[in-house]
């Protein structure tokens, strides 16, 4: 049961670094190697995605 909530988690996480990767304003080339990173590696892409990734229009506090 535990693996089941943990990887719910781990889908959702990825969806939404996703659905921002592709709502960025990051250039085409970047959003698909943003993408490949997440969908390949989805725990340490998401990661690294979180710290390092293209920023959307608006600036997070």
């Amino acid at each position: 049961m535990e693996y089941g909530i943990v990887g719910l988690i781990v889908v959702i996480a990825d969806v939404y670094a996703l659905y921002n990767i592709l709502t960025s304003s990051a250039s085409t080339g970047s959003k698909i190697l943003w993408t490949l990173l997440v969908l390949i590696l989805p725990v340490i892409g998401f990661i690294i995605w979180f710290f390092a990734g293209p920023r959307g229009g608006t600036a997070r506090a």
